[in-house]
């Protein structure tokens, strides 16, 4: 009963999280664009209403949702993970809270750190999304020698699984090299 209960409420966090997903994911695309245009210094997205003008005049509609499937799989993904797996700890792995052990206040902290797990888990979709919202866009950020140039999220999925860079950019503390590549320091890029 308790595991129907939890389904039904994480099948409607769902549902509200890729609404609210679908509606945002059009500024999101946007934001990004105008971070990655800050390599090859240009200007082309430079306000809010213009960056609209200048997606749909180059991509049409479809421009606005550009990495959306993967960010609406990896948000499903570590939703159902992060409820699941602290459900699990909390009912099988924490015994019953009583009034003398502190096992009520680890309950608490269950959820943050199963969602910390998820979201290192379904990382590679955030990033394919991210790459894909850049992807071939017109900006020099988006565009060989800076990026490949990817036909569908599928084959940007695999070309990264290919090369071993399915994690890039995941650690703020612990940085690598992209497999097989060396910096170029005239050409300040990796080849």
């Amino acid at each position: 009963m308790l595991l129907y209960f939890l389904c039904a409420q994480t099948t409607r966090e769902m549902i509200a999280r890729s609404t609210a997903t679908l509606v945002t994911h059009p500024f999101h695309v946007i934001t990004l664009r105008c971070m990655i245009q800050f390599i090859g210094r240009e200007t082309k997205y430079s306000g809010i209403f213009s960056s609209v003008v200048t997606i749909y005049r180059e991509e049409g509609i479809l421009g606005f949702f550009a990495g959306l499937i993967p960010r609406l799989l990896g948000d499903v993904i570590s939703l159902w993970l992060c409820n699941l797996l602290a459900y699990f700890i909390n009912t099988y792995i924490l015994e019953p809270p009583s009034q003398v052990s502190q096992i009520g206040e680890f309950r608490s902290y269950s959820q943050a750190i199963t969602g910390f797990l998820a979201s290192m888990l379904t990382y590679p979709f955030v990033l394919v999304s991210n790459l894909m919202a850049v992807n071939n866009c017109g900006l020099v950020g988006g565009l060989p020698p800076y990026a490949a140039v990817y036909s569908s999220w599928i084959d940007c999925w695999r070309q990264l699984s290919r090369e071993g860079n399915m994690s890039r950019g995941n650690s703020l503390f612990f940085r690598k090299a992209p497999a097989g590549r060396m910096y170029a320091l005239d050409q300040k890029r990796f080849v």
